[in-house]
């Protein structure tokens, strides 16, 4: 599923709202490293609320933000314009809400929700 991504490469739209993109000039391997350790981690998460276990699932929380901030997806932000970060903001209500407005509908319904049905 391809979801758009604003003029400047900075952050891609989910529903409405922006979320960071990761660091381009991360090199193909470190990028490769950050990517599968927040990979193993999201499992973890998963398990750990399947066994109920907090502790554990508070420890893989820990280490998903820790692979998102090495992605640039998180913390400081990877580009050296001093543009302010819109990490999580809905669009309609940043500098790209004009952009978004004139894209073609193309993002499906979440889940849960059918198109022409009331």
């Amino acid at each position: 599923m391809r979801f758009p991504v604003t003029p400047d490469g900075r952050y891609f739209v989910v529903r409405g709202r922006l979320w960071r993109c990761t660091n381009p000039t991360l090199g193909p391997r470190q990028r490769g490293v950050l990517t599968h350790a927040l990979m193993r981690a999201r499992a973890e998460i998963r398990r750990a609320l399947a066994a109920g276990d907090l502790d554990a699932e508070g420890a893989a929380r820990a280490r998903v933000n820790r692979a998102k901030i090495g992605l640039g997806e998180r913390g400081p932000v990877w580009w050296k314009d001093g543009a302010p970060d819109f990490n999580r903001h809905l669009v309609k209500n940043t500098p790209y809400a004009d952009w978004y407005a004139g894209l073609e509908p193309s993002e499906p319904p979440p889940p849960g929700r059918h198109r022409g049905r009331g």
